[in-house]
Parts: structure tokens; sequence; C-alpha cells
């Protein structure tokens, strides 16, 4: 009898918890803040050595709809690369933003243009677009850049 007690209790404590989702936190983020989580995950994947995976997420800017995140990628090879490491960045995303509704979106676009910035003043022109008050900053403390 003691044996048999003893298997159902092993038994009980080898079952995972798992959270119910009414619990899960659902907080409003923008666009920005989910911008910066998935920049510093890309850049986090590129200190571990995983430099594909991160060119993948910095190919292009995901696009936030809601707790939908549209993300175009250029051919069917980076779209598999993508969804197989899909569930660890949407872990992060959901983690950081604290919002369990969290959906990401791959669609294959081959006639995508890249929108990496390849030279000084394509950087800074892509950084006067996300802020105009770099203007100001520069011609502020009259630094040496572009513009």
């Amino acid at each position: 009898m003691a044996s048999i007690r003893k298997k159902k209790e092993l038994e009980q404590s080898g079952k995972t918890y798992v959270k119910p989702t009414s619990i899960l936190p659902i907080e409003e983020f923008t666009e920005t803040e989910m911008l910066v989580q998935w920049n510093k995950y890309a850049e986090r994947l590129g200190q571990k050595g995983l430099k594909i995976m991160e060119s993948i997420l910095l190919i292009n800017d995901p696009v936030l709809n809601g707790t939908n995140i549209t993300y175009e990628l250029p051919n069917e090879g980076s779209k598999l690369e993508f969804e197989s490491q899909m569930n660890a960045l949407l872990g992060h995303l959901r983690g950081h933003l604290h919002n369990h509704d969290i959906t990401i979106e791959v669609i294959v676009n081959e006639k995508l243009e890249t929108k990496r910035s390849f030279n000084d003043q394509d950087k800074y022109n892509r950084l006067h677009e996300i802020n105009p008050n770099i203007e100001l900053l520069r011609s502020t403390f009259g630094l040496d850049l572009p513009g």
C-alpha cells in the first residue's frame, strides 16, 4: 500500500503547473516600445553568436496592429529560419512588454527592399526620421554629423 501511495504522489509531483491565461498580464504598449524590445532581442542574439537570426530580425521594421505584429521577410528561407526561433522572440516580447496577447504574423514579400542603413548619411536620415530633434542636438552642440 505504501508503495502505491508513493507512486501516486510521485505522479502528482511530476505534473507541471500551467498558469491560467486569465492571470497573465495584458498591458498596453506602443510600437516604439515593441521596436526597442525587438532590437534588444536581436542584439542579444548577435552577442550569443547567432548572427544569421540577428540579421533576419533587422532586415525590416515590424509593424504593430493592436497586439499583432506583422513582419515581412524577403524569402521563404528567411521565413523558415525566423519561425524556428519565433517562440523565443514571442516569449521575450510578451515578458518585457507585459502583454501575453502578442502574436507575430510573417509575410513573405519577394520584392521587399531591405531598409538597412549603409552609410553615415543614411543612418543619420533614419535617426532624423525617428526623432527630428536630432537636428537641434547636432546644431546646438556643433556635432560633426551628416545632414
